[in-house]
């Protein structure tokens, strides 16, 4: 369970990014949150990252309080978690297998560990063929494919992802999407920041909508708002 209690978050600029949010997201479930560029909606997802800090309020997860966590101890949260940005974050000099191995071994996996998953989760995101490959060999949609893949590998509780569609086609967006449930549906929670509003409306999953740093709006279902 994630929770957001009375968390504000100001950068140094005098922008109020996040404005008094209280927000709880159960295990397992799928999540949007929404709004223009510059409502805030990334700064909830870097928070539980720990890239940015609030300013005020909490952020629990799982009943621990990582708005008071040391610097020391954040590589230990990110690894429940996986991360899926707009612009893939791809390493150029490494093949598709390499990029989403170099995951594992981050995490000092085993040799045996990583032949044995890697192959499985290339299959799951339906790019096995591609594993001898470079990004730059790679179409836009299976760059994100690999960027999934390397997201998932260590079998995260909680993913995240930033705009993972923003750089990409509609059709190949709605792939990216179809996986993402896919994933969800196998037990991960999902939480994706985005201003796809087709895309919103037509997966009916949960959405909260954040305006200059205010939520206002947080049903299932999807609906129709201003991209």
């Amino acid at each position: 369970m994630i929770e957001y209690k009375n968390v504000s978050m100001t950068y140094d600029s005098g922008v109020e990014a996040v404005k008094n949010a209280n927000v709880t997201i159960n295990r397992g479930e799928f999540v949007f949150v929404v709004g223009k560029s510059g409502s805030g909606k990334s700064t909830m997802i870097k928070m539980l990252m720990k890239e940015v800090e609030p300013t005020e309020g909490e952020i629990l997860i799982d009943g621990f309080n990582i708005t008071e966590m040391k610097k020391s101890k954040i590589p230990y949260l990110r690894r429940s978690m996986g991360f899926i940005f707009q612009d893939f974050r791809l390493l150029p000099d490494k093949n598709v297998y390499d990029n989403v191995a170099y995951a594992m071994r981050i995490i000092q996996a085993s040799a045996k560990k990583i032949r044995r998953q890697v192959p499985l989760v290339l299959s799951l995101v339906g790019i096995s063929d591609k594993a001898k490959m470079f990004p730059d060999e790679l179409s836009g949609g299976e760059q994100q494919r690999v960027a999934v893949a390397r997201a998932i590998v260590n079998n995260p509780t909680l993913l995240l992802a930033d705009e993972p569609t923003g750089n990409l086609d509609p059709e190949t967006a709605k792939d990216i999407m179809a996986l993402l449930n896919d994933i969800n549906l196998r037990g991960t929670t999902v939480i994706i920041a985005t201003h796809a509003s087709d895309l919103v409306n037509e997966m009916q999953k949960r959405v909260i909508a954040i305006d200059k740093g205010i939520i206002y709006r947080d049903e299932k279902g999807g609906y129709n708002y201003e991209s």
